[in-house]
């Protein structure tokens, strides 16, 4: 490719850190970038996400680069509606960071050592409704701002613990302060936390080649279409409580031979408030199937078809 590839990002310091990898992948396969910040309402408002609207963080970069604008976005793909946007083109699923949520406490502590009535800060309906299944009886309260800010919230002692992706954690080098990395069994992950998401334009081919070809991780790619098709399949939006994970796993088929299956997790929330859990496996091949499975299980438990913003 003899163009310059023009790659648009939020400017925060976790979006510009996760577009410098997607950057000097691209530079390493021989293409020339330039790195191109948009901002988006997201980064103008400290309101709470829920009164913003779906797409805060995305539609910006969307139409930026559907005009012409840039020739890439990069997503935390978390943050895209479950919609898919016909004028873009999905070209990449790069290896996926670790999905699990993380602590970061006072003292080095751990969530089983946080005393009943610790304040623990999180922006995120989904990690409140599990901490507080948990029963630890913490006092959850809401909490937004990037990275810097919420953990320098428990630095200053206003807070005793927060509840973070640990994937935004690491790629800002900062993984040395986390004090507990969270289980899934303790706490699911939202849908494709630890993923991004890498469009084109769906009449730029030459780009969509290159960016597959150089950034695309087939196992990271299977496991999010199948959190996210949960996650769609439940309209649900991340002011839910909903999470999935999935893993490929090895298995056994009919003849004995090692052969790679999805093994996806599942919570959500009934209207009652309570949690409901629920696991499937199959094949690489039906990731999206396997979700919209999984969801309609957790649907005839009980689950709440909710709707709202993404975050």
């Amino acid at each position: 490719m003899t163009r310059t590839l023009r790659i648009g990002t939020r400017g925060s310091a976790l979006a510009l850190a996760q577009t410098g990898t997607v950057a000097e992948a691209l530079k390493a396969a021989g293409a020339q970038v330039e790195i191109v910040v948009i901002k988006t309402p997201g980064d103008l408002s400290d309101a709470p996400i829920a009164q913003i609207g779906i797409g805060v963080f995305t539609s910006a970069l969307r139409d930026a680069l559907a005009n012409g604008e840039i020739d890439v976005a990069v997503h935390s793909y978390k943050d895209l509606p479950t919609a898919p946007d016909p004028r873009l083109v999905l070209a990449a699923v790069p290896q996926r960071e670790d999905p699990r949520d993380a602590l970061v406490a006072r003292d080095g502590l751990t969530l089983g050592e946080l005393l009943p009535g610790s304040t623990v800060g999180t922006g995120s309906p989904r990690r409140a409704a599990q901490l507080e299944a948990l029963g630890l009886g913490l006092n959850i309260v809401p909490l937004r701002g990037n990275v810097d800010t919420r953990i320098g919230k428990v630095r200053s002692g206003e807070l005793d613990a927060v509840v973070l992706a640990r994937a935004g954690i690491a790629r800002l080098g900062r993984a040395d302060e986390i004090t507990e990395t969270l289980e899934p069994i303790q706490m699911l992950p939202a849908p494709a936390q630890g993923a991004l998401a890498v469009e084109c334009r769906v009449d730029d081919v030459d780009a969509e080649h290159l960016i597959q070809s150089t950034l695309d991780d087939s196992a990271s790619r299977a496991a999010v279409t199948a959190e996210r098709a949960m996650l769609a399949a439940l309209e649900a939006g991340c002011s839910a409580p909903v999470g999935a994970l999935a893993d490929v796993v090895e298995d056994l088929d009919d003849e004995g031979k090692v052969v790679y299956r999805l093994s996806l997790r599942g919570v959500a929330a009934t209207p009652e408030n309570d949690l409901l859990r629920a696991s499937a496996t199959g094949d690489l091949t039906e990731a999206e199937g396997l979700g919209r499975a999984l969801a309609a299980e957790l649907l005839d438990l009980g689950a709440a078809v909710l709707s709202g913003p993404e975050a």
